[in-house]
């Protein structure tokens, strides 16, 4: 790739993976902080999300999904079992957080905050389900995303460093 070798990319690549994870932590750490989710907040904390994905996605959409079929055995298809189930439960999430983000902004929530307006009352009388998808999915995308990591990690180390 470029003219660099397979070392080199790698090691861009398990950087840029890397760098992803706090951008996922302050993400998330702005919206647990914050009562008033307006949109300038929900914008903000969709800021640091999509740079946090992006690191992580144009690796794998460039780099890693090419490689994968010529080397897809033992930890290497563990660790795109892994990914592969994580944006899963991305997607699943996506299905809460349009719901969400349609109801608030039908009631313009995101501009005119309104504190006795439940986010369970308004939309439909299921968005409590989706606001259930959305944790479960964020959560369980988070837990699979450190798996798939922790397994890229020992496989560049295993390949690489040692």
């Amino acid at each position: 790739m470029f003219g660099l070798t397979d070392a080199t990319v790698a090691t861009i690549v398990a950087i840029l993976v890397t760098a992803s994870f706090p951008c996922f932590l302050y993400g998330a750490w702005i919206m647990i902080d914050t009562e008033k989710v307006t949109w300038g907040v929900l914008v903000y904390h969709l800021k640091f999300i999509v740079t946090g994905l992006t690191l992580t996605t144009v690796p794998l959409l460039v780099w890693m999904l090419p490689r994968l079929f010529g080397q897809l055995g033992g930890a290497s298809a563990l660790h795109a079992f892994l990914g592969l189930q994580a944006y899963a439960l991305l997607a699943f999430a996506f299905t809460g957080i349009v719901r969400i983000f349609r109801a608030k902004r039908k009631y313009n929530l995101y501009h005119d905050y309104d504190e006795d307006v439940l986010l369970s009352e308004i939309g439909s009388d299921r968005m409590d389900h989706w606001r259930t998808r959305l944790r479960i999915g964020v959560f369980g995308y988070v837990i699979l995303w450190l798996l798939a990591y922790f397994v890229g990690i020992a496989r560049y180390v295993l390949a690489y460093l040692v």
